[in-house]
């Protein structure tokens, strides 16, 4: 295991063990987050450890062109039920990733320190926010926030999802979909494969071929 100084730097591929981590330690600063995602590299550690910075040996991404829709969902976003938003609650989302129940997770891995250092990403234009609200009347006035996703975006037409929640069947699958058909992303960044991120059309490429898309 490297630790990481100081310095702002990352150690080489090469170093990167076959369960994808690269190095350990340091901080979340803003200048060190933006160097380690323009390298592919992301930090995912539980409270109480240190720091751990990702590279894995495969990378979990979506082409946009093979976003894959089902016949429901396309039934779903006819019904206008729900408004889909940008940026409008950015913290909002983040707090909700980190505390909602999961059925099949290991638990949250958002401590308050990451929760902190993506707002403070958000607030430098480097993270956004995809938001689903839910009407609560006829009148269209009232909603409530059901789903969402946010991520890094630092303009290199790569955007690397970190997490996403959903408190209503089927909401965070609406963001994701937003997200794939409204913007101009050669990628977009799932990390780690799951069955749920499969099933709308994201695959598993290796690191060389992510970090040439970089």
């Amino acid at each position: 295991m490297i630790w990481l100084s100081n310095r702002l730097e990352f150690p080489a591929y090469t170093t990167t063990t076959k369960d994808g981590i690269i190095a350990l330690g340091g901080d979340l600063s803003i200048e060190r987050l933006t160097l380690a995602y323009s390298k592919g590299i992301f930090p995912w550690f539980s409270e109480g450890e240190p720091i751990v910075w990702y590279c894995p040996p495969k990378r979990m991404v979506l082409f946009p062109e093979e976003l894959k829709v089902s016949k429901s969902m396309r039934q779903i976003s006819k019904k206008n039920e729900y408004v889909i938003t940008e940026n409008e609650a950015f913290e909002e989302v983040i707090f909700n990733c980190k505390s909602i129940e999961r059925k099949d997770d290991l638990g949250t891995w958002i401590t308050d320190d990451m929760e902190q250092a993506y707002i403070n990403l958000h607030k430098r234009g480097l993270a956004k926010s995809i938001e689903v609200w839910r009407f609560l009347d006829s009148t269209r006035n009232d909603k409530e926030l059901v789903g969402g996703l946010y991520g890094v975006d630092l303009g290199n037409g790569v955007f690397c999802g970190e997490s996403m929640f959903t408190k209503m069947s089927n909401a965070s699958k609406l963001a994701f979909i937003h997200l794939a058909k409204n913007y101009d992303y050669k990628l977009i960044d799932c990390q780690m494969y799951t069955d749920h991120l499969a099933s709308l059309g994201a695959r598993e490429i290796s690191r060389d071929e992510f970090l040439e898309w970089l």
